[in-house]
C-alpha cells in the first residue's frame, strides 16, 4: 500500500485568511427542493457552493484505446454549461492533453512511414512532444464543445515553478476572478511540454507533480467551495474496486482510513490514479476545501453532487467529528437478508403461518399511527404540488388498509409453498431423485410511492421464504417507514427483524446492484426508462415491471351496454392504477350505429378527459395525442378507431406495454384471435382489465405486474418468488462410467 502524503507542505499557504470562506458568499442551489429528501449528513455543505473546481482525468477523457471519450466529454461540458447558468463559478482542471498528443503522433507516424519502416521496432514518443501535440488538439475541442453549448471558456497553462512566485498567485487569482465575472470558464492544464523536472512523468517533487495536486493547489489558492475530482470509479474503496469484497467509502476519514486502504494500479494513461486523488484530496480538505471523488463516466454526477446525493467519497476537514455518520454496507445489509431468510425456511409451515398473522394483527392495531405518517406524506405531496394520481396511490384510507390486512391473512392460509415436491422421479433401483420448491433467496424490490406496496411485497416474501431489501418512492417516505417499523416487530428472535430490510436512500442502489452474489432478483416497478436504467447497471436478474399501456377493444358485435360498462369500469375505477384501460379502441362499424357516440358520452359523464388518435381526433373534434404510448394515471385516455381486430391487434403491437388488454365481443371466433394473438402479460375476453391482480387473481398479494416473458409473466404472486431444486436419494451409488448401471427414469406419485 502507497503512503498518503502528509499535511500541508504540498501548499504554500496555510495561513486560514488565505482559505475559502463560506460565510461571506452569496449562496443558491440548483433547486431547493432538491435538498429536502434524503440529504446525507455528510452532504449538507453543498448547499454553500458558489465556486467549485472540476478536474477531470485521463481515464475520464479517453478511452481503453486511447482515443478521446467524446461522449463523456459531452456530458462533461452541458454539465459544466448548466452550473454555468445556475450562477455558479465554475473552474475545470484538465488532463489528456499528453494522451491525445500521442495518438496524433502515432498517427501521424503511421501516415509517414514505409511498409518498411513498420517492421522497424517504435520507440515511445517524447512526453513533452506528445504534450506540446495534444494541448492545442485537446483545447480546440473544449472550445468547439462549449461553444456549441453558448458558453465562452479560456485556457490557462501553469508549471509548479509559477507558484513560488507571490505576483504570480496574486495576477492569477485576479485574471481568474475576471474570467468568472464574465461567466467563462477557466481550463487550467500543467505545461507538461516546457517542465523543468528532469522526469516529469514519474518525479514527484515539487510544489505539484499532477493534474490532481494542481487541482487541489488552485482550490485553496482561488478560495473554493469545492473541489470535485472525476475518475473512473465510483470513489475510494476499501480495496481494488474489482474485487468484490472491496466497500465504497461514502465519508473518509483519515484517522480511520489512512491504515486500512490498499490502493489498485495507477492510471492506465495518466500519472495519476487513485492514490495521487486521495493525496491531493487530503490536502485541499484538511486545509479547508471538502472534496469529493467520484466517476466521471455518469452523465449527470456533478449535478448530483450538488444535489447533496450520496455519491462518491467526500473529504473533510470535520469528517471525525461526524459521530452521526454510520458507513451503510449494502452488503452488509443484503447478507444480514440472506441469513435470516434461511433462518425462516428452517421453521414450519405453521410458525411462517403464525408470523404473517401476526403481522395482519400489527396493522390493525396500529392503523392511527399508520394514518398518522400518511397522511403527512399526503400533505407534504399536496403542498409541493404533485399531480392527483400520485396522490391517489400515495394515499392509505382505512379501506385499503383493510384490504391489505385481509391479503396478508389470505395469504397465511395458503397452502404451504416451500419444500413442495413437484416431481419425483426413479433414476435407478432405489435411486430416487426429487424436484422441490423453494425460495429465490434475496430480493431487492424498487417500488413507486405506494406504501400498500410495501405491505403486499413484505407478506409475499415471507410466505415465500425470501428476505428482501425494499426501497420505496421519496413520497411515502414516513409511510414506509412506519409500515417497516410494524411488520419487522413482529418479527421472532429466531429469524431477526434484518429479514427485511429498507433502503432509505436511493444513493445506496448503486451499491446493491452490483451484489450479483449476494442479491438473486431485482424487481423494478416503475416507467421503461426506470427498467432499463436497472438492467444496464447490473447483472442480476431483473423482473420487469414497467407501464401500463392497457387497451380495451370494442368488436362491432360487442354488446354495447356491456361495452360502456367495461370501459367505465376498466378507465374510473382507480384511474392510477397500472391496469387501468388507457387507450380505447373502437371498431369503424360503430361509428355509423351510434356505440361510439354511446362510448364517449359514457366516459365524458365519468369526466374522463379524452384525446384522440390522428381518425379519432378529427372525428371527435378532440386534441390529438401526442403519443399513443401514454400512461395518463388519471381521469384520461386515448381514442382511436380501428378497421378490424386484427388493426387493434397491429396497435397493441406497436404501442402498448405487453401488460393487459381486453376485447369486448360477441363473436367468439373474432375473440379467440384476440386472444391467442395478443402478446400481453394478460388478455381478457368481456372482462374489465382491472382484474389483472394478485389479489383477484387469487394469489393473495402480488410484488408487481411483470411483462417480462423470462421466469413469470402477469400478477407475481408467492409462486413468481419460487425457484426449485433437486434432492437425491440414494442407497450408495457411483457413477463409474455408468458401468452397471440400470437407469429406469421412471415417473413417481408426488407422495410416496
Amino acid at each position: 500500500m502507497e503512503p498518503l502524503q502528509n499535511g500541508m507542505s504540498l501548499f504554500l499557504s496555510s495561513n486560514p485568511s488565505d482559505l475559502p470562506n463560506p460565510n461571506g458568499l452569496n449562496y443558491h442551489s440548483l433547486s431547493e427542493s432538491d435538498y429536502l429528501d434524503n440529504m446525507d449528513p455528510s452532504r449538507t455543505f453543498v448547499t454553500k457552493v458558489k465556486r467549485l473546481i472540476v478536474k477531470v482525468g485521463t481515464a475520464v477523457v479517453t478511452r481503453s484505446d486511447g482515443r478521446l471519450a467524446l461522449g463523456r466529454l459531452g456530458s462533461l461540458c452541458e454539465q459544466l454549461k448548466e452550473l454555468n447558468t445556475q450562477g455558479y463559478e465554475v473552474i475545470l482542471v484538465t488532463s489528456g492533453a499528453v494522451g491525445l498528443g500521442r495518438q496524433r503522433l502515432r498517427y501521424r507516424r503511421l501516415a509517414n512511414s514505409s511498409f518498411a519502416d513498420l517492421q522497424k521496432p517504435q520507440g515511445e514518443f517524447d512526453g513533452k512532444a506528445c504534450a506540446a501535440v495534444g494541448q492545442s488538439s485537446l483545447m480546440a475541442l473544449y472550445d468547439t464543445m462549449f461553444s456549441q453549448l453558448d458558453v465562452t471558456s479560456s485556457q490557462l497553462l501553469v508549471n509548479d515553478g509559477f507558484f513560488r512566485d507571490s505576483g504570480f498567485r496574486k495576477q492569477l487569482s485576479d485574471t481568474v476572478n475576471s474570467l468568472l465575472d464574465l461567466r467563462v470558464i477557466p481550463i487550467f492544464n500543467e505545461n507538461d511540454a516546457v517542465s523543468t523536472r528532469k522526469a516529469p512523468y514519474e518525479d514527484s517533487s515539487g510544489i505539484f507533480w499532477d493534474n490532481d495536486s494542481l487541482a487541489g493547489l488552485l482550490a485553496l489558492e482561488l478560495k473554493a467551495d469545492l473541489l470535485v475530482l472525476l475518475s473512473d470509479v465510483e470513489g475510494l474503496y476499501s480495496g481494488p474496486p474489482s474485487d468484490p469484497k472491496s466497500k465504497l467509502i461514502h465519508t473518509y476519514v483519515k484517522e480511520k482510513h489512512q491504515g486500512e486502504i490498499t490502493f489498485g494500479d495507477k492510471s492506465r494513461l495518466g500519472r495519476g490514479g487513485m492514490t495521487a486523488k486521495v493525496n491531493a484530496a487530503v490536502c485541499a480538505a484538511y486545509a479547508g476545501t471538502p472534496v469529493i471523488i467520484t466517476s466521471g463516466y455518469a452523465t449527470n454526477n456533478i449535478i448530483r453532487v450538488l444535489q447533496g446525493e450520496r455519491i462518491g467519497t467526500v473529504f473533510h476537514k470535520d469528517a471525525h467529528l461526524w459521530s452521526s455518520i454510520k458507513e451503510v454496507s449494502a452488503r452488509d445489509m443484503a447478507v444480514a437478508a440472506r441469513e435470516s431468510s434461511r433462518r425462516l425456511q428452517v421453521l414450519n409451515s405453521e410458525e411462517r403461518r403464525k408470523i404473517l398473522l401476526a403481522v395482519a394483527d400489527a396493522l390493525e392495531k396500529n392503523e392511527g399511527m399508520i394514518r398518522v405518517e400518511n397522511e403527512a406524506d399526503v400533505a407534504a405531496a399536496e403542498a409541493a404540488g404533485y399531480e392527483r394520481s400520485l396522490i391517489s396511490r400515495l394515499t392509505l384510507k382505512p379501506e385499503k388498509i383493510s384490504s391489505l390486512v385481509r391479503s396478508v391473512r389470505m395469504l397465511a392460509d395458503m397452502e404451504e409453498p416451500i419444500g413442495q415436491i413437484l416431481k419425483r422421479t426413479e433414476l435407478a433401483d432405489k435411486l430416487i431423485l426429487e424436484k422441490i420448491s423453494c425460495p429465490l433467496g434475496v430480493l431487492l424490490v424498487i417500488f413507486e410511492s405506494r406504501p400498500d406496496a410495501l405491505v403486499q411485497i413484505a407478506a409475499l416474501a415471507i410466505r415465500s421464504g425470501n428476505g428482501l431489501l425494499l426501497k420505496g418512492g421519496k413520497e411515502a417516505r414516513r409511510s414506509n417507514a412506519v409500515l417497516h417499523k410494524v411488520i419487522t416487530s413482529v418479527m421472532p428472535e429466531t429469524v431477526s427483524d434484518k429479514l427485511i430490510g429498507l433502503v432509505t436512500s436511493r444513493e445506496e442502489i448503486p451499491d446493491l446492484l452490483k451484489l450479483d452474489d449476494v442479491i438473486d432478483l431485482v424487481v423494478p416497478r416503475g416507467s421503461n426508462k426506470l427498467v432499463s436504467q436497472i438492467k444496464e447497471s447490473t447483472k442480476i436478474p431483473v423482473l420487469g415491471h414497467s407501464d401500463g399501456i392497457c387497451h380495451v377493444y370494442v368488436d362491432k358485435s360487442a354488446d354495447i351496454n356491456m361495452a360502456k360498462q367495461i370501459v367505465r369500469d376498466a378507465k374510473t375505477d382507480y384511474p392510477a392504477a397500472c391496469n387501468a384501460m388507457e387507450t380505447l379502441l373502437v371498431h369503424k362499424d360503430l361509428i355509423n350505429n351510434g356505440g361510439l357516440d354511446e362510448l364517449v358520452f359514457e366516459l365524458r359523464r365519468e369526466g374522463v378527459q379524452l384525446y384522440g388518435g390522428p381518425t379519432a381526433s378529427a372525428l371527435l373534434h378532440i386534441v390529438e395525442t401526442s403519443s399513443f404510448h401514454h400512461e395518463y394515471s388519471s381521469l384520461a385516455c386515448t381514442v382511436e378507431i380501428v378497421d378490424d381486430v386484427y388493426a387493434a391487434i397491429d396497435h397493441i403491437h406497436q404501442h402498448g406495454s405487453a401488460h393487459t388488454e381486453c376485447i369486448v365481443t360477441e363473436d367468439c371466433k373474432v375473440a379467440e384471435t384476440f386472444l391467442h394473438q395478443v402478446d400481453s402479460a394478460a388478455v381478457f375476453h368481456n372482462a374489465s382489465t382491472r382484474f389483472c391482480d394478485g389479489a383477484r387473481f387469487g394469489l393473495g398479494a402480488e410484488v408487481g405486474i411483470s411483462t417480462s416473458r423470462i421466469h413469470a409473466r402477469g400478477p407475481v404472486g408467492v409462486e413468481g418468488l419460487l425457484t426449485n431444486r433437486w434432492i437425491l436419494r440414494g442407497n450408495g451409488q457411483v457413477v463409474d462410467g455408468d458401468r452397471g448401471m440400470n437407469y429406469t427414469h421412471k415417473e413417481l406419485p408426488l407422495k410416496a
